[in-house]
């Protein structure tokens, strides 16, 4: 029969638990934090649709303009893009907003006014690639969903870390 652990033991195992569960929380809360801090804030055009969640209320799902993109900005040679393969979407601006100059498998080096954004492909076809970004869905105050609705497009700031993550920062254009 096993002997029980000391109490002692047993008070700094779960105090450890604890401890590891809150810094982890902390964490992800610092990181969405450092990548508006320290990210590179960039504009992307989108038409909003309006969706509304049972739990969390009014939210807009935003299909950017470089959400669907035509296959000549495919820069890997010999293959084509596969589903849910990650990829590296190279922007720069044009026309107070930024846009999509090249898609690619692995991160390819930019010039210093050029962003990289990372997506996913979702559809590939001999026309064109349909790519989600994470930042499809951003929750707005009741009713304000229906008024986005009805906009043509809207301006969605997004803050891009050095280390690749994205973050809505603001939405305009209503």
């Amino acid at each position: 029969m096993a002997t029980p652990l000391p109490l002692v033991r047993r008070h700094r195992l779960v105090l450890l638990a604890v401890a590891a569960q809150v810094l982890f929380l902390l964490g992800v809360a610092a990181a969405g934090y450092a990548t508006t801090a320290w990210g590179r804030t960039l504009t992307l055009r989108t038409t909003p649709v309006d969706p509304r969640d049972l739990l969390y209320g009014d939210y807009v799902r935003l299909n950017y303009t470089i959400s669907q993109l035509p296959s000549r900005l495919w820069r890997e040679t010999g293959r084509a893009a596969q589903a849910n393969e990650p990829v590296y979407v190279v922007l720069q601006p044009a026309d107070g907003a930024y846009e999509a100059t090249g898609v690619y498998a692995q991160e390819p080096a930019v010039e210093p006014r050029q962003v990289v954004l990372r997506g996913w492909v979702t559809n590939s076809w001999r026309h064109g690639l349909r790519l989600r970004y994470g930042l499809e869905r951003y929750y707005v105050p009741e009713g304000l969903g229906r008024r986005l609705e009805k906009r043509p497009t809207l301006l969605v700031q997004v803050s891009i870390a050095p280390w690749g993550q994205a973050r809505i920062t603001r939405v305009t254009g209503y």
